[in-house]
């Protein structure tokens, strides 16, 4: 009897873990399919290096910690996230393969879409975010015609309607009231000076506009 009674209980925990692995995936798939075209994807930003550098001269609101964007592109195909990132530059990424790179880093995905008065602009940003598809990655985050960091390229493929708006950068940290560390042996490497007050755009200062809504967050831990 305790044999069967042991291989039943085994056989009851393997059943338990599919379904718990089912509904997890379950609730993911659902909450990928909620997804609307023009959807921006913000990932969370990490505590060092280039990302936790970023943060520190750029977050504007408690809640909102960012280091990166792409804009949600749904087909016949499938659904699409379009981005400019280090790793290929600005591309057209299957989502479930921006998902796994962002879960590899151990980063979140938070949802944010237009407000209904807006959505209108969503149909030719689409349009020239593809058009901006294949263009290098701007590693010095300065404006240049010909290559494109990430919120860069969400702010040119909306720049028709002005849905977002260039701002004078700034490198300091608000903690010492000094150029960042990080950013100032950042340019020196590349032999150029900071551009502290060119115009620019970082995920926070997008994720802070008012023609923006919080809506969820995707691949929850």
């Amino acid at each position: 009897m305790k044999p069967i009674l042991k291989r039943n209980n085994f056989l009851l925990k393997i059943f338990a873990a599919f379904f718990l692995f089912v509904l997890i995936m379950g609730c993911k798939n659902s909450q990928i399919s909620g997804l609307k075209n023009g959807d921006l994807l913000f990932v969370t930003a990490k505590e060092t290096g280039l990302s936790g550098a970023i943060n520190n001269v750029t977050q504007k609101q408690e809640n909102a910690s960012f280091d990166h964007i792409g804009i949600v592109e749904k087909g016949k195909d499938g659904i699409f996230v379009l981005h400019a990132a280090p790793k290929g530059g600005s591309q057209k990424q299957e989502m479930k393969d921006f998902l796994k790179d962002q879960s590899e880093e151990g980063q979140r995905i938070i949802v944010y879409r237009l407000k209904s008065e807006y959505q209108k602009s969503i149909p030719s940003a689409l349009e020239k975010a593809e058009s901006m598809v294949g263009k290098p990655y701007n590693f010095n985050y300065i404006l240049d015609e010909n290559s494109y960091y990430c919120s860069d390229f969400i702010e040119r493929a909306f720049r028709q309607d002005h849905i977002f708006k260039l701002e004078p950068m700034t490198f300091i940290d608000p903690k010492t009231g000094k150029t960042n560390v990080f950013w100032e042996e950042f340019y020196q490497k590349k032999n150029l000076k900071v551009p502290e007050g060119e115009l620019g755009c970082n995920p926070n200062g997008l994720a802070a506009s008012e023609k923006l809504e919080r809506i969820m967050e995707l691949n929850k831990k």
